[in-house]
């Protein structure tokens, strides 16, 4: 009784979160397997962001009761954390919830179980990320106040994560060959806020000192924090990509207001100009609320302007969501279901058109891209413009000598919405 699986739903943090577990496991001796058939324990780390969020993690979980059997079925993560009492008396099923940052406490839990299961031959290779990149998350919780989100009251205040840890943990994953480091927290502007003279700008500068062929990438930037001296970090460090992931929920005043966030649409306007001018073509990665309480039509209409005006290349929507205790959830105005839904649409349908001339753009270009999986005679790839799992993906096709995990130089051929076809050359 000593195989695990384990399924990961939500953000990239959750998949760090999963990554140490699964680590803990197999030092303690227990071994992954893919086929949860074959698992003696179902592990299913959780998230409850927004409405939808909950229903996938549900779902999950509901699946796995039906093929339980003796398995025992661990729930853990964001999900737990704010349901935990409602999920042991609605699905008497699982055997045990734990919240988040509890992992040391899933792994006494299954030793429990086990008996001198030490002397396993674990070597098991399974990984939550692909052979080409690695989340490092450094720092947990967040201490914003925005009305929408619950965040905060789940993982807690923000924390900055110690540099040493951040740092060694980059060494060694340059050294097992990964090829980009992601560096992921609710918000990394605010990383080193309780480090006395070290902030996220210093330790981009200790991590781009690492010896290695390898990509940094930055998620996620709390717009009006990004100063010049940042930018000019970003600039100036080739092993730094030039994207960023900046989420600005609206672009109108009084709704920003409304959200708790800081910020102006002029505001916004000029840090854009500003991070354009710095970064000459730079890839900018936004999200956008759409149907949040009281929004009205033309302050929607002023939204796609706005996005039509800054010509974002990559663009997240999500439908407003009423998340029990947060601070809109008693807002008045709430917005009908079909008035998101066909805000949502629109907003999606307007983006897919500056998204397509975007990739076209990329035609007849080369570039360097990194290679995360293999699947037949397709190899699927990124650009430095492409985020994992969030952003679209380069096809390349007749795959021989590829694997994932590969660096390799391309001269992109066609575009789509969303993706782009390239060709290996040398």
């Amino acid at each position: 009784m000593k195989n695990f699986t384990i399924i990961t739903l939500g953000c990239p943090k959750n998949t760090v979160d999963s990554r140490h577990l699964i680590e803990s496991l197999k030092r303690d001796g227990f071994s992954y397997v893919e086929d949860f058939k074959k698992a003696d324990f179902i592990l299913i780390n959780t998230c409850c962001f927004i409405g939808d969020a909950k229903e996938e993690s549900i779902d999950e979980i509901l699946t796995a009761v039906k093929f339980k059997s003796e398995r025992i079925l661990i729930v853990f993560g964001c999900l737990s954390k704010r349901y935990g009492e409602e999920l042991k008396k609605e699905i008497p099923e699982i055997d045990a919830i734990f919240g988040v940052d509890e992992g040391e406490k899933i792994v006494e839990y299954m030793n429990d179980f086990i008996e001198d299961i030490r002397e396993s031959n674990n070597q098991d290779d399974y990984t939550v990320e692909p052979p080409s990149y690695r989340y490092i998350k450094i720092a947990e919780g967040c201490s914003r106040k925005c009305s929408f989100c619950i965040i905060p009251y789940i993982r807690g205040r923000f924390r900055s994560i110690n540099p040493d840890e951040i740092i060694k943990e980059a060494e060694e994953f340059v050294k097992a060959g990964i090829k980009e480091i992601i560096l992921v927290a609710q918000d990394i502007t605010q990383y080193g806020k309780e480090l006395k003279g070290y902030n996220l700008k210093e330790l981009l500068r200790d991590l781009c000192r690492i010896n290695g062929d390898f990509w940094i990438r930055l998620l996620y930037l709390y717009p009006l924090d990004i100063d010049e001296k940042l930018l000019q970090v970003i600039a100036e460090e080739d092993k730094i990509v030039k994207y960023l992931d900046i989420p600005m929920q609206h672009s109108e005043d009084r709704l920003l207001s409304l959200m708790g966030r800081r910020g102006t649409r002029k505001e916004y306007l000029r840090k854009i100009r500003e991070i354009r001018e710095v970064l000459p073509g730079v890839t900018l990665r936004s999200t956008f609320i759409v149907g949040f309480p009281t929004e009205r039509e033309d302050e929607f209409q002023r939204l796609i302007d706005f996005i039509e005006e800054v010509q974002f290349d990559r663009l997240g929507v999500f439908k407003y969501s009423r998340e029990e205790g947060t601070k809109a959830y008693s807002l008045k105005g709430q917005i009908p279901e079909n008035i998101k839904d066909r805000r949502y649409h629109e907003l999606m349908s307007r983006q897919a058109i500056i998204s397509l001339e975007k990739n076209r753009n990329l035609i007849g270009k080369k570039y360097d891209a990194l290679i995360d999986y293999i699947d037949a005679d397709i190899a699927i790839g990124r650009l430095y413009c492409h985020a994992p799992e969030i952003d679209g993906a380069l096809i390349i096709e007749n795959t021989t000598n590829l694997k994932a995990g590969d660096k390799v130089n391309v001269l992109i051929i066609e575009a789509y919405e969303y993706d782009i076809k390239g060709v290996v050359i040398p």
